[in-house]
């Protein structure tokens, strides 16, 4: 079945690609896979180059070009970027790459928050580079009038999710002095604007206090990956559970355990390694 308005052949049981620095975009997948439960799904973590989000933007780029060529091979039918920090500095850059592939990329929500906040105030958390991306600006300057949004990055939150220490004394620590200075000037709305920071609410939301909205993205990007499958017809139409196959760009060891505590994104972890700026799976 091709795409409309793309010379691009795609068939209902190819996969679905993610890919994400880490393993934040797993929160992504998990939305994903509740959503569209008979698709084949294909996630790729980068965890040779994680964290993304203190790297170079042109550095990110070329990482995002090569992981795309990647799990075209597959052949994946729709990448999603389950990466704010790639889609802030990317997703422009692989649309016009790949002008014949359907991406979806991470928006930071900031919109929801607009509405929903009584103060009119709203912190985002996120990396340095996603913040300084032009597509957090157009977001800000689309959806937040009317409205302070304060950006507050937090720095080594991301390696203490990848290390799987969600709560911590350290990782308590990082995100205290985050939202500090976000509830000190009547933030009552925050928004995750990385995909790594969701599996870290229980301890934003017990530190922040019952007043405060948390906005996580994750459920919303699933329903618009819906949405392009439904657009293009390509969604499986299969009645069984779909495959779910990970790779992963540093050892295998850390993302199979992360895997082990999701039971709902049960698969095969993999390697890939990079080889002379492409992905080659295996050892």
């Amino acid at each position: 079945m091709a795409v409309r308005g793309s010379s691009l052949a795609v068939v209902t049981d190819t996969p679905i690609g993610f890919f994400d620095s880490g393993i934040g975009g797993l929160s992504i997948l998990k939305e994903v896979r509740r959503l569209l439960p008979a698709d084949d799904l294909v996630y790729l973590a980068d965890q040779a180059h994680v964290p993304y989000g203190s790297r170079p933007a042109g550095e990110v780029r070329t990482f995002s070009v090569g992981i795309t060529h990647f799990l075209l091979e597959h052949p994946a039918k729709i990448i999603v970027l389950a990466c704010n920090t790639a889609s802030a500095v990317a997703l422009r850059h692989l649309r016009q790459t790949f002008p014949d592939v359907p991406f979806v990329g991470m928006e930071p929500a900031v919109k929801p928050a607009a509405q929903a906040t009584r103060t009119r105030v709203v912190g985002v958390l996120a990396t340095p580079t996603t913040f300084a991306g032009e597509l957090f600006a157009s977001v800000v300057e689309r959806f937040a009038a009317g409205v302070r949004v304060i950006e507050q990055a937090v720095p080594g939150l991301v390696e203490r999710i990848e290390a799987g220490d969600l709560s911590g004394p350290a990782t308590r620590q990082i995100v205290q002095q985050a939202l500090e200075p976000l509830l000190a000037q009547g933030a009552d709305t925050i928004v995750l604007a990385c995909t790594h920071y969701p599996f870290v609410i229980p301890v934003i939301r017990e530190l922040a206090g019952p007043d405060i909205e948390v906005i996580d993205p994750s459920p919303a990007i699933a329903r618009q990956v819906k949405r392009v499958l439904d657009e293009q017809g390509t969604g499986s139409e299969r009645a069984h559970h779909g495959r779910l196959l990970l790779y992963t760009s540093g050892e295998t060891r850390n993302l199979t355990e992360w895997v082990a505590r999701m039971p709902e994104l049960s698969g095969e972890v993999a390697r890939a390694r990079w080889v002379e700026g492409r992905l080659v799976a295996g050892e």
